[in-house]
């Protein structure tokens, strides 16, 4: 019985991903080397300080925590410079048509995302009110694989883990999600998602009676 659903942000909802790629690449220019959009990959899912941790580890460098901490905001001031500007437009197709039925059907809709800036986005796209809550990267401790923001998604819902579906693009996601006794549909490729229940690649045609059949079969 699927009483509720929980939606990852970038590249489910949005592709924020470029944002974060253009923001990274200008810090590693700044440090002094390359940052290939294969090592953005590596960044799928996880939160900005672990994300940092990853790109200095690919240019095979070190700094204090202060000094960390300060490459990480200037990093998030220009990403948050792009991300100010986003309209509409650029929710990703089928998403607000999918998220429409599941709200006509009384499903229970959250957000969750490693993103701090997740209600920001959510707002300028137009999407606010469409999520029943919304667990971002201020109101979590643990990332991804980690469960604890689908396990708050499901609390603040007032659902059981096993009655909710997540929507994830990231192998770290999808495993938090099994990781919560929850079910879980990839959106990306079959081969790189396999852990899901369901792998599909994108909202473009995909309705709750599909949702449905996936994960009653």
């Amino acid at each position: 019985m699927i009483e509720a659903c929980l939606f990852d942000l970038d590249g489910v909802v949005v592709d924020t991903a470029k944002y974060h790629f253009i923001a990274w690449r200008a810090l590693a220019e700044e440090l002094g080397f390359e940052f290939t959009l294969e090592d953005n990959e590596r960044l799928k899912g996880v939160s900005r300080m672990q994300s940092l941790e990853i790109l200095l580890e690919i240019g095979g460098l070190q700094f204090s925590n202060q000094v960390k901490e300060n490459m990480a905001a200037r990093k998030n001031a220009l990403y948050v410079s792009y991300i100010e500007k986003m309209t509409p437009e650029e929710i990703l197709p089928g998403v607000e048509r999918f998220l429409q039925e599941l709200r006509k059907s009384n499903i229970k809709i959250a957000l969750g995302s490693a993103s701090k800036n997740a209600p920001m986005i959510l707002e300028r796209i137009g999407l606010t009110a469409l999520f029943d809550a919304v667990i971002d990267g201020n109101s979590i401790t643990e990332a991804k694989p980690n469960p604890e923001v689908f396990l708050k998604g499901a609390e603040t819902l007032g659902v059981d883990p096993e009655n909710c579906v997540v929507f994830e693009d990231a192998i770290a996601g999808i495993e938090a999600a099994r990781n919560a006794n929850m079910h879980c549909v990839g959106i990306g490729q079959p081969e790189t998602l396999g852990l899901a229940d369901l792998v599909i690649a994108g909202f473009q045609d995909f309705t709750l009676a599909d949702l449905n059949k996936a994960i009653n079969k």
